[in-house]
This record gives structure tokens, sequence and C-alpha cells, in this order.
């Protein structure tokens, strides 16, 4: 099942993103799912030899194949296979912290824990105000 933004299907992810809040939605029932999940992951490899620092790079995360961290979700996208979901990125986010504030936000403004209509069982967030934060939140308001 591939993933959609604003109706078209997403092959790529754009270097200047490094995650995105989705929706799932379950087509048989229409039971959700709020998440957000990074486009690439950094990884640190030991130093070559002869020398000190360590060699960091970056990868492409599993977003392509990812269905969220719900037990529920997994169960039920295992036993209904997994065309009977939609996978719908909701925002791009250029930083962490905007991608956490806007997961939680949705949540919250959604209401997920107050009803049974949604997977999620918790809200985590931990995020620091700073001004790229405040601008990038700016931009996803207009």
């Amino acid at each position: 099942m591939q993933w959609t933004y604003q109706g078209k299907i997403v092959e790529q992810i754009s270097e200047e993103y490094v995650g995105f809040v989705y929706l799932i939605t379950n087509l048989t029932n229409d039971r959700k799912y709020i998440g957000k999940k990074l486009a690439k992951f950094k990884v640190t490899k030991k130093p070559l030899k002869g020398k000190k620092n360590k060699r960091r790079s970056t990868k492409e995360s599993d977003w392509r194949d990812y269905w969220g961290s719900s037990d529920n979700l997994n169960a039920d996208v295992e036993h209904l296979g997994p065309e009977n979901f939609t996978r719908e990125i909701l925002y791009y986010c250029t930083s962490r912290g905007e991608l956490s504030y806007l997961e939680a936000k949705e949540q919250f403004d959604r209401e997920v824990l107050k009803t049974d209509e949604y997977y999620n069982g918790i809200i985590n967030v931990r995020v620091g105000s700073s001004k790229a934060l405040i601008e990038s939140l700016n931009r996803h308001q207009s």
C-alpha cells in the first residue's frame, strides 16, 4: 500500500524534510491512527584505520513499509491485509521539533484518547521552543 499526500502517490521524500506526520485509516471500520515517521536515520560508523573521527552519514528509513507503532493496528494490517488501509501524509516537516509538535497537535485536536475510533493509546511528546520551530509552524498556518 502506497503513501499519498494531497491525493497523489508519494515515491520520494525531498531532502529538505526530516519526516512526516501521517494518518492511517482502516477501510473496513474507519478506525484511524495518527503518527510520525522520520524519513532518514543518522548512521555512525567506526573510524577508518589510522583515523580518529567517526564516519557520519544518513540512511533512508523504512518509511515505505511502515505501519505505525500500534500493536492493535499492526495486528489488523496483518489480519485484514494492507489493501484494506490507506496511508496519508498530513504534513511534511523540516525539523524533529516540528514533527513532534504537529503529531501531538493532530492527536489532541482529534481527541484520539477519548474514543475507540483511533488506534492511538498514548500521546507522548516533548518539544522545546526555538526560533526555527516557530518559523516552520507559521508556514503551516498560512
